[in-house]
């Protein structure tokens, strides 16, 4: 069955509040406008792989005099704009001019999880790291390595910690502004990728790993308490997990794999609950959720990535049948 919405949602109209066991759903819109709607405590676990900071900008639009605005209107260089100002101006999640601007907008956007999450609920991340260069190489959909070749090129303004050739460390950053804002992090998993993509530098060893950070909420004067199942996790349960790099289906070249999240879902969330993706992309946290018995709701801001979720989950799904719908609708798979 489709369900689309031509006018904003009510929180109780959320096509999660009416999932069951086994079954998905995919908003279209920015995750900074959905995660609100989200009924408080009623999120088991959110999974995401947000954008990276300067990779690519998924054929979405972005205005590279964000910075030139910002300081127009009285801002200063060493303070961030909040996120709703940033995107008012053009500015899309990825792209910011400096990455601590990136930094702040992340943590600003994840924060919105802590009150539709349970108290025993769990935020995992992933996030990866990258280089600082004061022209850095932009594509629409893949990255240098990863199918597209095609590229514009950005002035990245220089100084201070942003320097050529400066690994940015911005995964710790993230992690450092989430426990600044309240969030305790219980496991900082290394995703290690035993095949990467090779790079034309020689003077420094090539990046083969990631981040996933494990969140919980606080409790005030309290130790944390959250669902957690250390059965479900890969054997051995180490921090330290080996998955292969896999190109991006329906031209997303930066897949979040399935074997990498099925364990995380397994392990933090309870049967049948609820488990949410506010940066979904090729949908496999979906996937992966209903079948393992949770429901699943999908935040995806790209027309094109969200119509090819949703055509590719009800492909797979008997008597079922999807179609792309506006930003800021949705459709229920």
């Amino acid at each position: 069955m489709t369900m689309t919405s031509s006018r904003p949602l009510r929180p109780d109209e959320l096509p999660a509040t009416k999932l069951a066991p086994g079954e998905a759903a995919l908003a279209l819109g920015d995750a900074f406008d959905a995660l609100p709607l989200l009924t408080e405590g009623s999120v088991d676990l959110v999974i995401t792989s947000p954008p990276y900071w300067g990779l690519r900008t998924y054929n979405l639009e972005h205005d590279d005099t964000v910075l030139e605005r910002w300081l127009d209107q009285g801002g200063e260089l060493g303070l961030t704009p909040d996120y709703a100002w940033y995107r008012e101006n053009g500015g899309l999640l990825g792209m910011e001019p400096h990455p601590e601007w990136y930094v702040e907008h992340l943590a600003e956007l994840l924060d919105l999880a802590h009150g539709p999450l349970t108290p025993r609920g769990s935020l995992w991340v992933n996030i990866g790291d990258t280089y600082f260069a004061r022209w850095s190489s932009i594509r629409a959909k893949g990255r240098q390595g990863l199918g597209e070749t095609a590229r514009t090129r950005r002035r990245t303004p220089s100084g201070g910690w942003r320097h050529d050739k400066q690994l940015l460390l911005l995964p710790a950053r993230l992690a450092i502004a989430l426990q600044n804002r309240g969030w305790i992090l219980r496991n900082d998993v290394i995703w290690s990728k035993p095949h990467v993509a090779p790079r034309p530098e020689r003077d420094r060893l090539r990046l083969s790993h990631e981040h996933l950070f494990h969140f919980v909420k606080r409790r005030p004067n309290r130790r944390p308490e959250y669902f957690y199942d250390l059965d479900a996790v890969e054997p051995g349960a180490r921090d330290v997990v080996s998955v292969g790099v896999k190109s991006g289906g329906n031209g997303h070249s930066a897949t979040f794999p399935e074997e990498l999240v099925r364990p995380r879902i397994a392990s933090s969330s309870p049967p049948a609950g609820l488990v949410v993706d506010p940066f979904c992309g090729t949908g496999s946290t979906l996937k992966v959720a209903t079948e393992l018995g949770r429901r699943a709701l999908g935040v995806e801001l790209s027309p094109s990535f969200a119509g090819a979720v949703a055509r590719d989950l009800a492909e797979n799904t008997p008597g079922i049948t999807a179609s792309p719908v506006s930003i800021g609708h949705y459709v229920r798979l």
